[in-house]
C-alpha cells in the first residue's frame, strides 16, 4: 500500500482514538455478537468514509483508497484459487488420503502425546487447515486418550500444537498464503524462512510431549483403525498418489513461481485421479476444481476429513482479505496508519524493538479481535514501511506475522479458534493452554531471534538467513 498517499495529517493521539474505536467495534461484533468479521469490517469502512467526508476529503479520493487497498491483494486472490484447486485435486488423486494413512500407521500406545502431536502436524500439513485437523483426527485422539485414562488437557494441547504447526507450514494453508501475500514475499520462500523459528519450536515441543507421555499404555485405537481401514477400502491409498506432492516439493526447491508450481501439481493430481476415482470424467473434474471434493464413505470422520477444497471454499478468505485491505487503504488515505507509525517510530528505532513490537501487535490484535486473519492483515499493513526503512527483507515480517499471529488465536478463549476447539475437543481453553507448547514457543523464539539478530535477513541479502 506504499502507493497510497495520505490526504490529511493527523496527530498520533487522534489516530489512536479512531483506531481503538474501529477495532473495539469490530471486536465487540465478533466476540459478543458472534458475527463473521466481514460485516463489522464493512460497517467500519462506512464509518471511515463518513469520517473522511467530515474531514473534507474528496469522495473520489476515499474510493481510490478503497480500491487501491483491495488491488494490493489481487495476487493473493489467484494464489487462493489455485490452493483451492490443489486441495480438491489432491483429495481426488489420493495424495492427501495416502499421506494421512501413512501418518496413522505410526500410532501406538507408547509416547502417546508426542505421537498425537507429530501425527496432527503431518495431517495439518496435508490438509492445510488446523480446525479441520482438530475436528477430525483430533477428536479421534481425544477418544483414545479417554479410553487409555490419559490427560484430556495434554492430549488437546498436543493436537492443537500439531494442527497449528501444520497450518503454519503448509502451502495449502490460507493463513500461510495470506502472510506471504500481505508483504509480497514468494509463498515458498516464506515457508522456508519460517523453518528457522518453526523447526526449533517443533523439536522442543516433541521433546516436552515425549517427556509427559506414559512409557507404556494399553492400546485401544478402534477409531484410528476405522479411519485407516476406510481409507484403504475406498481405494484412496497408493504410492503413486504421492507424485503430486513430490512435484510440488521439487519445483518449490527449484524456486519456480508459486502459480506454476501449484498448476503443475494440480495437473498431475488430476491425471492420477482418473486411475483412483471410479467413473471420473471431464465434467466431474471441472466440478471438483470449483466445488471441491465430496467424500461419501459413510464414515463421518473420514468424510469430514476429506470433503474439502475447490475454488468455492476460498471465497470466505478472499472476501475477508479484500475487505480488510480496502479498510487498510482507507486507514492510510486518511493518515491514520501513518500517524500511528509516526507516534511509535521513536520506540522502534532498532531491529530488536521493531520485531518485538510486531509480535506484540499481532498478539494484541488476536486478543482484541479474536481473529487471526485480521492479526496478520492489520499488523502486516502497519509495519511494512518500518521494516523497509530498517533495511530488513519483508520475509522477516511475514515470519513474525505467523509466529505471533497465526498460532496465538487458539490460546484466546473468546477467539474463533478458541471457541471452536473447546467445542469439538471438549476441553476449556484455559485447561489446554499450558500444554500448547508449539503455540507458546513460536512467538518467544521469534522475539529471541529479533533480540539476538539470529537469522534476520537484510534487504540486500539474497540467501535465506
Amino acid at each position: 500500500m506504499n502507493e497510497i498517499q495520505p490526504k490529511i495529517t493527523l496527530k498520533p493521539v487522534e489516530a489512536l482514538i479512531i483506531t481503538v474505536i474501529i477495532l473495539g467495534g469490530i471486536s465487540s461484533a465478533i466476540i459478543f455478537a458472534g458475527v463473521v468479521p466481514h460485516i463489522p469490517i464493512v460497517l467500519a469502512i462506512i464509518c471511515l468514509l463518513l469520517y473522511g467526508l467530515i474531514k473534507k476529503v474528496n469522495l473520489k479520493e476515499l474510493e481510490e483508497g478503497l480500491t487501491t487497498g483491495a488491488k494490493s491483494g489481487l495476487g493473493a486472490v489467484f494464489i487462493f484459487f489455485f490452493i483451492g484447486m490443489l486441495i480438491s485435486s489432491w483429495m481426488a488423486s489420493g495424495t492427501i488420503p495416502t499421506f494421512i494413512y501413512a501418518a496413522l500407521e505410526t500410532v501406538d500406545g507408547k509416547f502417546f502425546y508426542a505421537i498425537a502431536f507429530i501425527v496432527s502436524s503431518i495431517i495439518g500439513i496435508s490438509v492445510g487447515s488446523s480446525l479441520t485437523t482438530a475436528a477430525t483426527i483430533g477428536v479421534a485422539f481425544m477418544s483414545v486418550s479417554n479410553a487409555l485414562g490419559l490427560s484430556d488437557a495434554i492430549t488437546a494441547g498436543a493436537v492443537i500444537s500439531g494442527a497449528f504447526f501444520g497450518d503454519k507450514m503448509s502451502p495449502l494453508s490460507d493463513t500461510t498464503s495470506l502472510a506471504s501475500m500481505i508483504v509480497k514475499v514468494d509463498l515458498f520462500d516464506h515457508i522456508k524462512n519460517m523453518a528457522w523459528t518453526t523447526v526449533p519450536a517443533f523439536v522442543l515441543s516433541s521433546v516436552l510431549f515425549a517427556l509427559l507421555s506414559p512409557s507404556e499404555a494399553s492400546p485401544n485405537f478402534a477409531k484410528i483403525v476405522l479411519l485407516k481401514n476406510t481409507l484403504m477400502d475406498q481405494g484412496y491409498v497408493h504410492w503413486y498418489s504421492l507424485l503430486p506432492l513430490i512435484i510440488l516439493a521439487y519445483l518449490a526447491v527449484k524456486k519456480v513461481s508459486a502459480i506454476m508450481t501449484l498448476s503443475a501439481s494440480v495437473i498431475s493430481a488430476l491425471l492420477i485421479s482418473f486411475f483412483v476415482q471410479k467413473d471420473f470424467d471431464i465434467t466431474m473434474m471441472m466440478n471438483l476444481l470449483y466445488s471441491g471434493f465430496q467424500s461419501n464413505t459413510g464414515v463421518q470422520d473420514v468424510d469430514s476429513l476429506l470433503t474439502r477444497g475447490g475454488m468455492e471454499s476460498m471465497m470466505f478468505s478472499i472476501s475477508l482479505v479484500l475487505l480488510a485491505l480496502s479498510m487498510g487503504g482507507l486507514l492510510v488515505k486518511l493518515g491514520i496508519l501513518p500517524a500511528l507509525l509516526e507516534g511509535i517510530k521513536n520506540f522502534i528505532n532498532n531491529i530488536p524493538v521493531l520485531i518485538s513490537s510486531t509480535a506484540g501487535t499481532a498478539i494484541g490484535i488476536n486478543f482484541l479481535l479474536g481473529e487471526q486473519y485480521l492479526s496478520i492483515l492489520l499488523t502486516g499493513n502497519a509495519f511494512q514501511e518500518a521494516y523497509e526503512k530498517a533495511g530488513l527483507h519483508p520475509k522477516n515480517l511475514s515470519r513474525v506475522l505467523e509466529d505471533a499471529g497465526t498460532v496465538i488465536n487458539p490460546l484466546v478463549p473468546w477467539s474463533i479458534c478458541g471457541v471452536f476447539l473447546t467445542s469439538v475437543l471438549g476441553v476449556e481453553t484455559i485447561q489446554y493452554l499450558p500444554f500448547t507448547f508449539f503455540c507458546l514457543l513460536s512467538p518467544i523464539i521469534t522475539v529471541l531471534y529479533g533480540l539476538t539478530g539470529l537469522k534476520i535477513t537484510k534487504k540486500s541479502e539474497k540467501a535465506v538467513a
